[in-house]
């Protein structure tokens, strides 16, 4: 799905490719907000490495394990936050900020959702998908049940404007439906910037065959 044209466009795309002898990659902790993604910047030069070490050889018979790529995930969001797409090789997730759908403390959904859903919608189409998960979240203010009352009615607001949006291909697929309050924070919750992203309701589903049949 296309993000909103008024909005630039970030994008993180991390491959990881595992070998039998292979150096481990650098640690990133949570939290920290690099200027660049972890792994293109280096502060040293690599060691000097002898190929001829005997450390270096297989021992007799023995080979190497096949490659094995790992899963490669994609993240686009624009650049205020409100709407990020996430792409794995199973799976596509859409994340969009409360505050873009609802009214402040409300589960009622404004004009400019329409579109945004609709668009989701479309995706959720073109991948062939059957089974789509809706999920609410809050921000750690208030309390815990009201949190999970509130993150509920929002998932099940934005559910059934995306059965519409679905038509027909509505009936083949299976919705799971489930509010988590501030439960699974993807931000800290002590700034306003912060909770902001932890107000969100995500639509998560398979990866199909659209890439294929686009080829």
């Amino acid at each position: 799905m296309a993000l909103p044209p008024r909005a630039a466009a970030t994008t993180f795309t991390a491959l990881a490719v595992l070998i039998t002898l292979g150096l481990p990659g650098p640690a990133h902790a949570d939290g920290d907000d690099p200027s660049a993604p972890p792994g293109s910047v280096t502060t040293s030069p690599p060691p000097d490495v002898d190929a001829n070490s005997p450390g270096l050889k297989l021992a007799d018979g023995a080979t190497l394990a096949p490659a094995k790529v790992l899963d490669i995930k994609s993240v686009v969001e624009d650049l205020g936050g409100e709407e990020r797409r996430e792409d794995t090789n199973s799976d596509v997730t859409f994340a969009l900020q409360a505050e873009v759908l609802f009214p402040k403390d409300s589960s009622k959904l404004n004009s400019d959702s329409q579109s945004r859903i609709q668009a989701i919608a479309d995706e959720i189409k073109a991948q062939h998908a059957t089974t789509v998960r809706v999920f609410g979240f809050t921000d750690n203010l208030g309390s815990y049940a009201h949190g999970l009352t509130l993150s509920k009615k929002r998932a099940e607001q934005v559910h059934a404007r995306l059965a519409a949006a679905l038509g027909s291909a509505e009936a083949d697929i299976t919705f799971e439906v489930r509010g988590y309050s501030e439960d699974y924070p993807i931000a800290d919750n002590t700034s306003e910037q912060g909770r902001r992203k932890n107000r969100r309701v995500e639509v998560t589903f398979p990866r199909g065959a659209a890439d294929g049949n686009d080829a």
